[in-house]
């Protein structure tokens, strides 16, 4: 795509795009589904719905910096912003969708990186994009959360009985 087209893409795209992407009764019934979710392992899961990348990310993408690595730095930086690295147990994972591009990507901690491949997180993404494509996105946002959830059980089971403290926000972040 031409540079230029890609920024002007991006700077008409805003939050209200968002919004109308992941309405608030939308935000309200995920954040639901982050708190269920997380009631049945000991990770923390955050949702990040962002319409546009800032110029300074925008300006890096070319020949020598692809878009898929300026996706997956500023996924990062919301890993970050985030404080998922953060956790108790190292096991957090944020599920990232960057509307203009319609890029996905899940940034998982350390504990839970070490034991999922690269090609079932792409699996994950290549899921979910599909949902998203065909325009359900509340169903696609829940099919990504699903996945992780049962990626999370599987490897950090909730304790039966045990009351976690809940130690990150459960609200989708719509930028």
């Amino acid at each position: 795509m031409n540079k230029w087209l890609r920024i002007f893409k991006h700077r008409w795209m805003d939050r209200s795009d968002t919004l109308c992407a992941v309405p608030d009764d939308m935000a309200e019934r995920i954040a639901r589904r982050v708190a269920a979710s997380e009631g049945r392992h000991t990770g923390e899961v955050r949702l990040c719905v962002e319409a546009s990348l800032p110029l300074s990310y925008l300006w890096r993408i070319g020949s020598a910096t692809p878009l898929a690595v300026v996706v997956r730095e500023r996924a990062l930086t919301w890993f970050g912003r985030l404080q998922i690295w953060d956790t108790e147990h190292n096991n957090g994972v944020l599920i990232y969708v960057l509307l203009a591009e319609h890029a996905i990507e899940f940034v998982a901690d350390r504990a839970l990186s070490r034991l999922v491949s690269d090609r079932e997180w792409q699996a994950m993404v290549d899921r979910m994009a599909s949902r998203l494509r065909s325009g359900e996105f509340e169903d696609g946002l829940t099919q990504a959360l699903e996945e992780v959830s049962a990626l999370l059980v599987a490897h950090f089971p909730a304790d039966a009985g045990t009351v976690r403290p809940n130690e990150l926000p459960d609200a989708v972040v719509r930028r």
